[in-house]
């Protein structure tokens, strides 16, 4: 059985006991669990039933495995040639990353 579910404009197909990276997002601070309602396509015993465009009724629930987690970083770096102009960034992106541990159709 897997989902297809959507959050922060990407799409991820994910299945029981899976591990998720996610966009971070305010969360209580005794939070365990965080449920995706966002679900495009769920496939099972029964056949796939596909939403128009969100299967209605279905979630997908997971656990909070690591509450900030961050990704590589990422350099930005500007030049104007012949200008004397040169500028170097950086960027982390922070992620929540989760456990899938229940579809629900």
């Amino acid at each position: 059985m897997y989902a297809i579910i959507e959050d922060s404009g990407q799409q991820f197909r994910v299945s029981e006991g899976d591990l998720l990276d996610v966009d971070l997002r305010e969360l209580a601070e005794d939070a365990k669990e965080v449920a995706f309602d966002r679900v495009l396509l769920v496939s099972g015993e029964g056949g796939i039933k596909v939403g128009t465009p969100l299967v209605a009724g279905a979630k997908v629930l997971a656990e909070v495995v690591n509450a900030s987690l961050a990704g590589p970083k990422i350099h930005i770096y500007k030049m104007r040639r012949r200008k004397n102009y040169r500028r170097k960034t950086g960027h982390r992106q922070r992620y929540l990353q989760v456990k899938i541990t229940k579809i629900v159709a």
